[in-house]
Protein backbone atom coordinates (compact mmCIF):
# COMPACT_ATOMS: atom_id res chain seq x y z
CA UNK A 1 0.00 0.00 0.00
CA UNK A 2 1.38 3.28 -0.53
CA UNK A 3 0.92 6.64 0.90
CA UNK A 4 -1.83 7.62 -2.14
CA UNK A 5 -3.76 4.19 -1.18
CA UNK A 6 -3.53 5.18 2.86
CA UNK A 7 -3.93 8.95 1.77
CA UNK A 8 -7.33 7.45 -0.07
CA UNK A 9 -8.75 5.27 2.52
CA UNK A 10 -8.36 8.42 4.96
CA UNK A 11 -10.41 10.32 2.29
CA UNK A 12 -13.27 7.73 2.36
CA UNK A 13 -13.76 7.32 5.67
CA UNK A 14 -14.63 11.46 5.17
CA UNK A 15 -16.60 10.77 2.81
CA UNK A 16 -19.56 13.73 2.23
CA UNK A 17 -22.48 13.06 4.50
CA UNK A 18 -20.89 10.08 6.03
CA UNK A 19 -18.92 9.18 9.51
CA UNK A 20 -17.96 6.81 11.54
CA UNK A 21 -19.17 4.53 14.00
CA UNK A 22 -17.20 3.73 16.82
CA UNK A 23 -18.67 0.30 18.23
CA UNK A 24 -14.87 -0.76 19.97
CA UNK A 25 -16.95 -0.70 23.73
CA UNK A 26 -14.31 -3.32 26.32
CA UNK A 27 -16.65 -5.60 27.59
CA UNK A 28 -16.30 -3.31 30.48
CA UNK A 29 -18.17 -0.28 28.82
CA UNK A 30 -20.56 -2.46 27.17
CA UNK A 31 -21.39 -4.31 30.57
CA UNK A 32 -22.49 -0.88 31.85
CA UNK A 33 -24.64 0.28 29.46
CA UNK A 34 -26.13 -3.11 29.29
CA UNK A 35 -26.72 -3.65 32.74
CA UNK A 36 -28.59 0.23 32.96
CA UNK A 37 -31.27 -1.96 30.48
CA UNK A 38 -31.12 -4.96 32.31
CA UNK A 39 -29.00 -6.73 29.45
CA UNK A 40 -27.19 -10.00 30.12
CA UNK A 41 -23.20 -8.84 29.40
CA UNK A 42 -22.67 -12.44 27.41
CA UNK A 43 -20.44 -12.78 24.35
CA UNK A 44 -24.16 -14.00 22.70
CA UNK A 45 -25.70 -10.56 23.64
CA UNK A 46 -22.41 -8.73 22.55
CA UNK A 47 -22.79 -9.92 19.08
CA UNK A 48 -26.51 -10.06 18.99
CA UNK A 49 -26.27 -6.61 19.20
CA UNK A 50 -23.57 -5.49 17.29
CA UNK A 51 -25.41 -7.45 14.32
CA UNK A 52 -28.23 -5.94 15.00
CA UNK A 53 -26.45 -2.15 13.82
CA UNK A 54 -24.24 -3.65 11.19
CA UNK A 55 -27.36 -5.57 9.61
CA UNK A 56 -29.33 -1.86 9.47
CA UNK A 57 -31.03 -1.60 5.92
CA UNK A 58 -29.16 1.45 4.38
CA UNK A 59 -26.36 2.06 6.98
CA UNK A 60 -23.82 2.88 4.15
CA UNK A 61 -26.04 5.79 3.17
CA UNK A 62 -24.36 7.47 6.20
CA UNK A 63 -21.95 5.65 7.90
CA UNK A 64 -18.31 5.16 6.14
CA UNK A 65 -16.59 3.44 8.65
CA UNK A 66 -16.44 1.01 11.87
CA UNK A 67 -14.62 0.50 14.57
CA UNK A 68 -14.29 -2.97 16.15
CA UNK A 69 -13.11 -4.14 19.36
CA UNK A 70 -10.59 -7.28 18.97
CA UNK A 71 -13.87 -9.65 20.28
CA UNK A 72 -15.89 -8.48 17.33
CA UNK A 73 -13.83 -8.38 14.64
CA UNK A 74 -13.79 -11.73 14.86
CA UNK A 75 -17.46 -12.53 15.18
CA UNK A 76 -19.73 -13.35 12.53
CA UNK A 77 -23.72 -13.08 11.48
CA UNK A 78 -26.47 -15.65 11.56
CA UNK A 79 -25.69 -16.44 7.97
CA UNK A 80 -22.07 -17.28 9.12
CA UNK A 81 -20.75 -14.43 7.56
CA UNK A 82 -17.65 -12.47 9.33
CA UNK A 83 -19.13 -9.04 10.58
CA UNK A 84 -15.74 -7.52 8.31
CA UNK A 85 -17.45 -9.32 5.26
CA UNK A 86 -20.90 -8.01 6.30
CA UNK A 87 -19.75 -4.67 6.35
CA UNK A 88 -17.23 -4.77 3.16
CA UNK A 89 -20.14 -5.97 0.95
CA UNK A 90 -22.08 -2.66 1.73
CA UNK A 91 -18.83 -0.27 0.85
CA UNK A 92 -18.34 0.29 5.00
CA UNK A 93 -14.75 0.35 5.48
CA UNK A 94 -13.25 -1.77 8.84
CA UNK A 95 -11.70 -0.14 11.56
CA UNK A 96 -9.65 -1.73 15.21
CA UNK A 97 -9.40 -0.30 18.15
CA UNK A 98 -5.65 -1.09 19.08
CA UNK A 99 -4.77 0.54 22.61
CA UNK A 100 -5.46 -1.57 25.67
CA UNK A 101 -6.59 1.23 27.88
CA UNK A 102 -5.06 4.30 30.41
CA UNK A 103 -3.73 3.80 32.97
CA UNK A 104 -1.79 6.11 36.14
CA UNK A 105 1.25 7.77 34.68
CA UNK A 106 3.99 7.36 37.16
CA UNK A 107 5.40 10.67 38.46
CA UNK A 108 2.05 12.80 37.22
CA UNK A 109 -0.60 12.01 40.11
CA UNK A 110 -3.93 12.47 38.61
CA UNK A 111 -3.12 11.77 34.83
CA UNK A 112 -3.48 8.81 33.19
CA UNK A 113 -1.29 7.33 29.82
CA UNK A 114 -2.60 5.27 27.39
CA UNK A 115 -0.64 1.11 27.01
CA UNK A 116 -0.49 -1.51 24.42
CA UNK A 117 2.41 -0.59 21.86
CA UNK A 118 4.18 -3.56 23.20
CA UNK A 119 3.09 -6.00 20.49
CA UNK A 120 1.46 -3.54 18.92
CA UNK A 121 3.26 -4.58 15.09
CA UNK A 122 2.58 -8.23 15.84
CA UNK A 123 -1.12 -7.50 16.30
CA UNK A 124 -1.96 -4.89 13.56
CA UNK A 125 -0.42 -8.01 10.75
CA UNK A 126 -3.20 -9.89 12.44
CA UNK A 127 -5.87 -7.20 12.58
CA UNK A 128 -5.00 -6.62 8.75
CA UNK A 129 -5.70 -10.17 7.81
CA UNK A 130 -8.51 -10.14 9.28
CA UNK A 131 -9.79 -6.93 7.11
CA UNK A 132 -8.80 -3.91 9.39
CA UNK A 133 -8.07 -1.22 7.29
CA UNK A 134 -7.44 1.33 9.68
CA UNK A 135 -7.10 1.57 13.49
CA UNK A 136 -7.66 3.74 16.60
CA UNK A 137 -6.10 4.74 19.31
CA UNK A 138 -7.18 7.16 21.92
CA UNK A 139 -5.26 9.38 24.74
CA UNK A 140 -7.30 10.81 27.80
CA UNK A 141 -6.81 14.44 28.83
CA UNK A 142 -8.27 14.90 32.25
CA UNK A 143 -8.19 19.07 33.20
CA UNK A 144 -7.74 19.40 36.73
CA UNK A 145 -9.24 21.41 39.23
CA UNK A 146 -6.40 23.00 40.21
CA UNK A 147 -5.70 24.52 37.06
CA UNK A 148 -2.35 22.71 37.05
CA UNK A 149 -3.08 19.57 35.14
CA UNK A 150 -2.46 18.22 32.53
CA UNK A 151 1.16 18.98 33.01
CA UNK A 152 3.88 18.67 29.96
CA UNK A 153 4.86 15.60 31.48
CA UNK A 154 1.34 13.93 30.78
CA UNK A 155 0.87 15.76 26.99
CA UNK A 156 4.44 14.53 26.20
CA UNK A 157 3.89 10.82 27.40
CA UNK A 158 0.38 10.56 25.44
CA UNK A 159 1.71 12.32 22.16
CA UNK A 160 4.18 10.10 22.27
CA UNK A 161 2.34 7.15 22.21
CA UNK A 162 0.03 8.11 19.77
CA UNK A 163 2.85 9.01 17.22
CA UNK A 164 4.53 5.53 18.02
CA UNK A 165 0.96 3.66 16.87
CA UNK A 166 0.05 6.08 14.20
CA UNK A 167 4.04 5.28 12.95
CA UNK A 168 3.35 1.57 13.57
CA UNK A 169 -0.05 1.78 11.51
CA UNK A 170 1.09 3.04 8.70
CA UNK A 171 4.14 0.94 8.26
CA UNK A 172 1.67 -1.97 8.76
CA UNK A 173 -0.31 -0.19 5.89
CA UNK A 174 -3.43 0.88 7.92
CA UNK A 175 -4.38 4.07 7.89
CA UNK A 176 -4.06 5.53 12.05
CA UNK A 177 -6.78 7.19 13.74
CA UNK A 178 -5.26 9.24 16.50
CA UNK A 179 -7.87 10.35 19.20
CA UNK A 180 -6.60 12.67 21.88
CA UNK A 181 -9.57 13.00 24.05
CA UNK A 182 -9.94 15.76 26.60
CA UNK A 183 -12.54 15.01 28.67
CA UNK A 184 -15.55 16.72 29.62
CA UNK A 185 -15.81 15.64 33.41
CA UNK A 186 -14.79 18.46 35.98
CA UNK A 187 -16.13 22.42 36.47
CA UNK A 188 -13.83 24.06 34.01
CA UNK A 189 -14.89 26.65 31.84
CA UNK A 190 -14.72 26.88 27.79
CA UNK A 191 -11.76 28.86 27.70
CA UNK A 192 -10.03 26.53 29.76
CA UNK A 193 -11.07 23.60 27.81
CA UNK A 194 -9.80 25.40 24.67
CA UNK A 195 -6.34 26.28 26.33
CA UNK A 196 -5.77 22.87 27.25
CA UNK A 197 -7.15 21.27 23.70
CA UNK A 198 -5.01 23.84 22.38
CA UNK A 199 -2.02 23.00 23.84
CA UNK A 200 -2.74 18.90 23.14
CA UNK A 201 -3.23 19.09 19.82
CA UNK A 202 -0.15 21.51 19.33
CA UNK A 203 1.63 18.29 21.24
CA UNK A 204 0.36 15.40 19.32
CA UNK A 205 1.25 17.44 16.15
CA UNK A 206 4.77 17.98 16.64
CA UNK A 207 5.09 14.19 18.14
CA UNK A 208 3.41 12.99 14.62
CA UNK A 209 6.63 15.06 13.20
CA UNK A 210 9.18 13.35 15.23
CA UNK A 211 8.05 10.02 14.74
CA UNK A 212 7.68 10.60 10.77
CA UNK A 213 3.76 9.72 10.50
CA UNK A 214 2.64 11.16 6.97
CA UNK A 215 -0.19 13.45 7.45
CA UNK A 216 -1.73 12.78 4.30
CA UNK A 217 -2.31 9.41 5.94
CA UNK A 218 -4.14 9.88 9.20
CA UNK A 219 -7.90 11.14 10.42
CA UNK A 220 -7.89 13.22 13.84
CA UNK A 221 -9.85 12.09 16.18
CA UNK A 222 -10.65 14.95 18.78
CA UNK A 223 -13.32 16.62 21.35
CA UNK A 224 -15.06 19.30 20.48
CA UNK A 225 -14.08 22.57 23.09
CA UNK A 226 -16.96 21.94 25.85
CA UNK A 227 -17.25 23.41 29.53
CA UNK A 228 -17.15 21.21 31.76
CA UNK A 229 -20.18 19.00 32.64
CA UNK A 230 -19.95 20.76 36.02
CA UNK A 231 -19.77 23.59 34.90
CA UNK A 232 -22.12 26.91 35.92
CA UNK A 233 -21.81 28.07 32.29
CA UNK A 234 -22.80 25.67 29.88
CA UNK A 235 -22.10 27.37 26.22
CA UNK A 236 -24.29 27.90 23.40
CA UNK A 237 -24.38 25.50 20.23
CA UNK A 238 -22.47 28.70 18.30
CA UNK A 239 -20.34 29.24 20.72
CA UNK A 240 -19.23 25.70 21.36
CA UNK A 241 -18.72 25.60 17.48
CA UNK A 242 -16.96 28.76 17.03
CA UNK A 243 -14.45 28.02 19.79
CA UNK A 244 -14.23 24.25 18.58
CA UNK A 245 -13.17 25.35 14.78
CA UNK A 246 -10.77 28.27 15.65
CA UNK A 247 -9.48 26.06 18.05
CA UNK A 248 -8.48 23.60 14.95
CA UNK A 249 -7.21 25.87 12.40
CA UNK A 250 -4.31 27.32 15.16
CA UNK A 251 -3.24 23.46 15.62
CA UNK A 252 -3.98 21.15 12.69
CA UNK A 253 -2.13 21.21 9.76
CA UNK A 254 -3.78 21.45 6.35
CA UNK A 255 -2.54 17.79 4.67
CA UNK A 256 -4.44 16.26 7.80
CA UNK A 257 -7.22 14.96 4.91
CA UNK A 258 -10.08 15.02 7.81
CA UNK A 259 -11.94 15.62 10.94
CA UNK A 260 -13.83 12.87 12.80
CA UNK A 261 -14.43 14.19 16.23
CA UNK A 262 -15.61 12.22 18.91
CA UNK A 263 -18.49 12.82 20.95
CA UNK A 264 -17.55 12.59 24.65
CA UNK A 265 -20.76 11.92 26.29
CA UNK A 266 -22.77 14.86 24.86
CA UNK A 267 -26.41 13.84 24.45
CA UNK A 268 -27.60 12.48 21.12
CA UNK A 269 -29.44 15.86 19.67
CA UNK A 270 -26.43 17.92 21.05
CA UNK A 271 -23.68 15.96 19.37
CA UNK A 272 -25.45 16.34 16.34
CA UNK A 273 -26.51 20.28 16.72
CA UNK A 274 -22.86 21.21 17.89
CA UNK A 275 -21.60 19.24 14.24
CA UNK A 276 -23.68 21.03 12.29
CA UNK A 277 -23.08 24.31 13.36
CA UNK A 278 -19.25 23.73 12.70
CA UNK A 279 -20.00 22.97 9.03
CA UNK A 280 -21.86 25.97 9.14
CA UNK A 281 -19.44 28.46 9.84
CA UNK A 282 -18.03 30.38 6.96
CA UNK A 283 -15.26 28.82 5.44
CA UNK A 284 -13.18 27.88 3.79
CA UNK A 285 -11.66 25.03 5.57
CA UNK A 286 -8.51 22.67 5.04
CA UNK A 287 -10.17 19.40 6.21
CA UNK A 288 -13.82 18.25 6.32
CA UNK A 289 -15.34 18.38 9.82
CA UNK A 290 -17.46 14.88 10.36
CA UNK A 291 -18.45 12.22 13.20
CA UNK A 292 -16.59 9.24 14.80
CA UNK A 293 -19.66 8.79 17.22
CA UNK A 294 -20.52 5.67 19.87
CA UNK A 295 -22.90 6.67 22.46
CA UNK A 296 -24.44 9.53 20.10
CA UNK A 297 -24.98 6.74 17.55
CA UNK A 298 -26.02 4.01 19.76
CA UNK A 299 -27.94 5.22 23.05
CA UNK A 300 -31.08 5.46 20.70
CA UNK A 301 -31.15 2.11 18.84
CA UNK A 302 -29.76 0.30 22.66
CA UNK A 303 -32.82 1.58 24.39
CA UNK A 304 -35.48 0.57 21.85
CA UNK A 305 -33.62 -2.85 21.44
CA UNK A 306 -33.16 -3.68 25.59
CA UNK A 307 -32.09 -7.13 24.44
CA UNK A 308 -35.48 -7.93 22.95
CA UNK A 309 -35.51 -9.73 19.57
CA UNK A 310 -38.74 -8.55 18.80
CA UNK A 311 -37.84 -5.09 18.89
CA UNK A 312 -34.65 -5.54 16.05
CA UNK A 313 -36.71 -3.76 13.61
CA UNK A 314 -37.49 -0.74 15.06
CA UNK A 315 -34.38 -0.39 17.00
CA UNK A 316 -32.57 -0.44 13.59
CA UNK A 317 -34.93 2.50 12.89
CA UNK A 318 -33.83 4.05 15.46
CA UNK A 319 -29.99 3.54 14.55
CA UNK A 320 -30.63 4.99 10.94
CA UNK A 321 -32.16 8.18 12.14
CA UNK A 322 -29.53 9.14 13.90
CA UNK A 323 -26.96 8.11 11.38
CA UNK A 324 -29.13 10.03 8.91
CA UNK A 325 -29.13 13.27 11.57
CA UNK A 326 -25.53 13.21 11.76
CA UNK A 327 -25.08 12.56 7.71
CA UNK A 328 -26.90 15.85 7.29
CA UNK A 329 -24.66 17.80 10.13
CA UNK A 330 -21.57 16.99 8.00
CA UNK A 331 -23.09 19.74 4.99
CA UNK A 332 -24.99 21.48 8.05
CA UNK A 333 -28.24 21.28 6.49
CA UNK A 334 -29.46 19.23 9.91
CA UNK A 335 -33.03 20.71 11.38
CA UNK A 336 -35.15 20.39 14.31
CA UNK A 337 -37.65 19.28 11.15
CA UNK A 338 -35.57 16.40 10.54
CA UNK A 339 -34.57 15.09 13.83
CA UNK A 340 -38.61 14.93 14.44
CA UNK A 341 -38.92 12.73 11.42
CA UNK A 342 -37.86 9.24 13.05
CA UNK A 343 -41.08 8.21 12.53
Amino acid sequence: MTATTLKDTALALVAPGKGILAADESHATIGRRFEALGISNSEENRRRYRQMLFTTKGLSEFISGVIFFDETIRQAADDGRPFVEVLAREGIIPGIKVDRGAKPLAGAPGEQVTEGLDGLRERLAEYKKLGARFAKWRAVIAIGEDGRTPTRLGLEANAHALARYAALCQEAEIVPVVEPEVLMDGGHSIERCFEVTEATLHTVFHALWEQKVALEGLLLKPNMVLPGTASARQAPVEEVAEATVRCLSRTVPAGVPGIVFLSGGQADELATAHLNAMNRLPGPRPWPLGFSYARALQAAPLRTWSGDPARVGDAQRAFRHRARCNGAARSGTYTPELERSAA
